[in-house]
């Protein structure tokens, strides 16, 4: 048999076992290799993945460098020039508002003071901010981590925001260049910043910025213009006490600020005092004393309840001019005299028998015939509640309302000595019922009205038509909605106090439409004129005769109906209400320089004790117009004087039209009339 060529090498399956041995021998080599290096480090990662981890790192941090440089890029692009620092507050408009006679009332917007170098501010305001903001301020480079973590696990267990974690220098640069909104990109451009202005500036020159820039509240940017418009002095003279309020004020400084809250100032400046003690900056027995002497912060003249007429007439701006971000006097209509008295007469009221009666609020508006405010105060502590009860609040004036109704009735034909009986009667399935529980026969639609009686009352309102006593209300100024229901007479209908003003005025004044205002020019701070009221046309509402005599019925309540409490030294009138259950109580009244409504109840709708239109809102009205007539002459009722004698007034939007009166409806004459010829009554 021929063997084939190849036979030597050997044959296929030969050769493949060989093949297989060698690489079995080389693998177990391998294998034997890399157990001995497992043994000798079993923790030795393999070689693949060493590689592995170096690669992605390296490309994690080159990534890592390129966002880096991308996000300081972006956050940067706009930072603002250090050499070119913003004025504090620029941009905020300032509103200055005045009374009468010239005497600042108040000053909204920013209010600056000197810039005091760090060698002129005393150690104990710097200090007193380190405590209070910032102990480790000379130690961080701008982010305090342990500061920060600390705020962080504590707004964590109180479940509220209470300790923020922002250094001095966040602050100041947040303050200078950014908004408050709360994102991410404002908080790392903060950052950011922060860190700029530690390179750019000395500890001391960041605290000297700081303090001659932050906010301290009622406008006053700065320590010395704080220290100023708190104090009454310069920030050079501040003392421990001083300084401690001032640096506890920028935790909330709108909130604290002492010239509104005085005793909320003093509470965060004495837990600065004790933060001052635990950094060792003042001894424990230095704080305990120094705790005991609060600072004397300066007052307005006119007090701090002028703030309600002020922020009325700072929000009637817009209506005024229109937007506008200009800064502007405003030139006002109120007498700082009458303001002070119409305050002090409600405090000595709700303080004294409004304790006793469960009244804990009221308010008084009191104006010129022709509507010019003299004295707003809209509840008794502006610091502590700014909501004005005298201009926005909407209560029941209770049988004050029956001004509308009886002088639709007088229009309508009514006389003064109309007799009515007080009886019981049902109107609409409800039966009115007198504030007494008792009913007296035979009155006068005068005398009635006197004493206030509800009875005849809803019998006048029935027999004159609902609809037209709304329409007099509207005429008349007051621009609540009003419903035509059935106890419409008795005041059940909702109105604010500044309306039933004006209301009143109209009377007062013979009969002319009222609308209460409070500016009276506003200039630019060049003094440039944006804006002057024009002298104002009479604009007639009711006939004269329909005033003088609704007049003279007024008169009668407080010379002898529900209003005698009211009685001053000098010709007045005026009407009594007290709304269900003595939830309100009002009296509204004049004489023959002032309208004046005071108000009294509670916030709450509770109940008083047994408080009334003619009590203790009378007797508030009574000590306040006393006051605020001192050294005017006694003089008659406006309207009884016969100024507008010759004028007659129509309906609003037809001034001088003349309206006859309506033609007094004749009652059927009784038998005994009609048997001996009697003339009817």
């Amino acid at each position: 048999m021929k063997t084939p060529a190849n036979f030597s090498k050997g044959p296929p399956l030969a050769r493949k076992r060989k093949i297989i041995h060698k690489a079995t021998r080389s693998d177990k080599k391998r294998f034997i290799n890399k157990a001995d290096k497992k043994a000798m480090d079993p923790f030795a990662p393999s070689r693949p993945l060493l590689r592995k981890i170096s690669y992605w790192s390296a490309v994690f941090g080159i990534w890592s460098i390129i966002f880096g440089i991308i996000g300081f890029l972006y956050l940067a692009h706009d930072l603002p020039d250090l050499d070119d620092l913003p004025q504090p507050g620029a941009g905020d408009q300032a509103i200055v508002v005045k009374a009468s006679n010239g005497t600042t009332l108040v000053r909204y917007g920013p209010v600056y003071g000197s810039f005091l170098p760090y060698q002129q501010i005393p150690d104990s305001m710097t200090q007193a901010i380190i405590a209070i903001e910032d102990r480790r301020f000379l130690s961080h480079s701008g982010f305090d981590s342990r500061g920060f973590f600390r705020a962080m696990w504590q707004n964590i267990t109180s479940g509220k925001i209470r300790a923020g974690g922002s250094t001095l220098t966040q602050q100041l640069a947040k303050n200078m260049f950014l908004s408050s909104e709360r994102t991410m990109t404002r908080k790392a451009r903060e950052l950011l910043l922060a860190f700029w202005l530690e390179v750019k500036f000395s500890k001391q020159d960041i605290l000297t910025l700081y303090l001659n820039r932050i906010y301290f509240g009622g406008g006053a940017y700065g320590i010395d213009a704080a220290s100023r418009k708190f104090f009454g002095h310069s920030a050079n003279h501040l003392s421990i006490p001083e300084a401690a309020m001032l640096a506890g004020l920028v935790q909330a400084p709108s909130r604290l600020a002492p010239h509104i809250n005085a005793d909320g100032a003093w509470a965060r400046g004495q837990i600065v005092l004790g933060r001052m003690a635990r950094e060792n900056m003042l001894t424990e027995n230095a704080a305990t004393n120094l705790k005991q002497r609060p600072p004397t912060i300066i007052i307005p003249a006119v007090g701090q309840d002028v703030r309600y007429f002020t922020d009325w007439i700072s929000s009637r701006i817009t209506n005024t001019l229109g937007p506008t971000g200009r800064s502007v006097i405003i030139y006002t209509t109120l007498d700082p005299a009458a303001q002070s008295a119409a305050a002090s007469a409600l405090d000595r009221g709700i303080s004294g028998e409004g304790k006793k009666r469960n009244a804990s609020q009221g308010a008084i508006i009191a104006i010129d015939p022709d509507g010019a405010v003299r004295a707003m105060v809209g509840g008794v502590h502006y610091a502590k509640n700014q909501y004005n009860r005298a201009a926005h609040a909407q209560r029941q004036p209770g049988s004050a309302f029956k001004l509308f109704s009886y002088l639709t009735a007088i229009e309508n034909g009514l006389e003064p000595d109309d007799i009515y009986i007080d009886e019981p009667i049902t109107v609409d399935k409800w039966s009115p019922k007198n504030y007494s529980g008792k009913y007296s026969g035979k009155m006068t639609a005068a005398e009635a009205f006197a004493r206030s009686i509800n009875t005849i009352a809803v019998k006048i309102s029935e027999e004159t038509g609902r609809d037209k006593i709304v329409t007099m209300a509207k005429r008349l100024g007051i621009s609540s909605s009003i419903k035509p229901v059935a106890s419409l007479p008795l005041g059940t209908e909702e109105v604010s106090v500044l309306d039933l003003a004006g209301a009143y005025a109209a009377i007062a004044n013979g009969g002319h439409r009222s609308k209460p205002y409070g500016i009276l020019e506003i200039t630019n701070l060049d003094g440039q004129v944006l804006y002057r009221r024009p002298r104002p046309a009479l604009r007639p509402v009711l006939t004269y005769e329909t005033a003088s005599t609704m007049a003279g019925m007024l008169q009668g309540v407080v010379q002898f109906g529900s209003g005698k409490n009211a009685k001053i030294d000098r010709p007045v009138a005026g009407k009594t209400g007290t709304s269900q259950d003595n939830r309100d109580a009002v009296f509204a009244g004049f004489s023959s320089d002032l309208i004046c409504v005071v108000w009294v109840g509670n916030d709450d709708d509770t109940p008083m004790k047994a408080v009334t239109g003619g009590g203790l809102p009378a007797r508030i009205w009574a000590n306040f117009m006393i006051e605020a007539h001192a050294g005017h002459p006694v003089r008659p009722l406006l309207v009884d004087a016969g100024l507008y004698r010759g004028m007659q007034g129509g309906p609003e939007g037809q001034p001088g039209e003349k309206v006859e009166p309506a033609k007094k409806k004749k009652k059927k004459r009784g038998f005994w009339a009609r048997l001996f010829g009697k003339k009817a009554d």
